[in-house]
């Protein structure tokens, strides 16, 4: 199953589950590069500071060899050695100790930054398993995991083997010759089998940080059904958000045909566009589209003006531009000034002629620039 789920990931992580791995902690590691950042810091540091280390080395070694009969006989000898030992081996370990502990930061951050993360220190009972721990010791990554330590061993001691017999004959003159001969010897030897040990893991840690970037990289993949399942959860259910949007276009609708009687002018393409305009110059400086619709909602648009006794202009060119350029409750764009006002003065001059009993008014025919009118022009 896991194979076939390994498979289907073929999808790279989204932002929202590389988020959540870093929350749980899941980043990319290499312990071996952090081990190798750790021994190059402490023999760098070692090195930098070889004559203090030289210095303070030679105090610990005096401090054992160096004390007469009545300091002997006193009891005070060995408080008096032991504080002073470890006052000097504070000395010469403090710098070693800070350059480690800030490789120790500078590791995790060059491969995938620092992360804190409360869900990694709770405790997991299912690791407690044997038989699932079984799993993941005879697991690809558990396969993967052991090679690794075979050959840092075989790469490492074969390294370290060679540096101590090459060092061998040195090593075994220390003992007929001077102390201070043999505590440079002893230092250099050190730091020499650090630095190999050092550049050795060094190599090994730079392979696995590769490693460990592509093993992450493909464990965070998706499946395609997993990008589905997360884009509903973030976004929304499309049913739920289909169902929420027609609601609205509804409650919208019905808003709309509340505020139709208070139109003063619908201007209306024969059969498919009707818009409602209102004006009050008192507090509008420009006519403001309160409905409009095409089709079904014309109809119903035009009916609700009807029984309300609302002009009906037939400008099929500007029905077209009014629907294409202003949204609803929008006043209409400075182009279109001029046709409707001349459709406005229409309605006014018919309320007259209506009123008075004159012969109704001409229809205007205004202008329309055919660019207005967008995805509605005539062709």
């Amino acid at each position: 199953m896991s194979e076939q789920d390994d498979q289907e990931r073929t999808e790279e992580p989204s932002e929202k589950r590389l988020r959540e791995a870093r929350e749980k902690g899941d980043l990319p590691r290499s312990r071996d590069l952090s081990g190798a950042m750790v021994v190059l810091a402490g023999v760098a540091a070692l090195m930098s500071g070889s004559e203090d280390a030289f210095r303070h080395a030679q105090r610990i070694y005096g401090l054992g060899l160096s004390y007469g009969r009545d300091a002997l006989f006193s009891g005070e000898l060995p408080a008096r050695v032991l504080g002073g030992a470890l006052h000097e081996g504070l000395l010469l370990f403090a710098p070693v100790a800070l350059a480690t502990v800030l490789a120790t930061l500078a590791a995790p951050v060059m491969l995938g930054g620092l992360s804190f993360s409360s869900q990694a220190l709770e405790p997991k009972f299912d690791r407690l398993d044997p038989v699932a721990g079984l799993g993941r010791v005879f697991s690809m990554r558990g396969l993967v995991e052991l090679g690794k330590s075979l050959l840092k061993l075989a790469f490492i001691g074969t390294a370290l083997v060679l540096l101590l017999r090459h060092s061998q004959q040195a090593m075994l003159a220390t003992g007929r010759g001077e102390v201070t001969a043999g505590i440079a010897m002893a230092l250099s030897t050190l730091g020499r089998a650090a630095l190999v040990f050092g550049a050795m893991l060094a190599l090994i840690g730079g392979i696995d940080a590769l490693y460990q970037r592509f093993d992450y990289s493909k464990r965070q993949r998706m499946t395609k059904q997993e990008l589905r399942d997360e884009s509903k959860e973030t976004e929304g259910n499309p049913e739920l958000k289909g169902r929420i949007r027609q609601m609205q276009h509804q409650m919208a609708r019905k808003r709309m045909m509340q505020e139709l009687p208070k139109a003063d002018v619908v201007v209306v393409n024969p059969t498919h566009f009707a818009v409602a305009l209102r004006y009050d110059d008192g507090r509008m400086r420009a006519p403001r589209v309160i409905a409009k619709g095409v089709d079904v909602l014309a109809q119903q648009i035009r009916l609700v003006a009807g029984a309300h006794r609302i002009p009906l202009v037939e400008a099929p060119p500007l029905a077209r531009a009014l629907y294409a350029t202003t949204e609803l409750g929008r006043e209409i764009p400075a182009a279109l000034y001029v046709a409707v006002a001349q459709v406005l003065a229409y309605v006014y001059q018919l309320k007259q002629a209506t009123t008075q009993g004159h012969a109704p008014p001409p229809t205007p025919n205004p202008e329309i620039d055919p660019d207005l009118m967008g995805p509605y022009r005539e062709t």
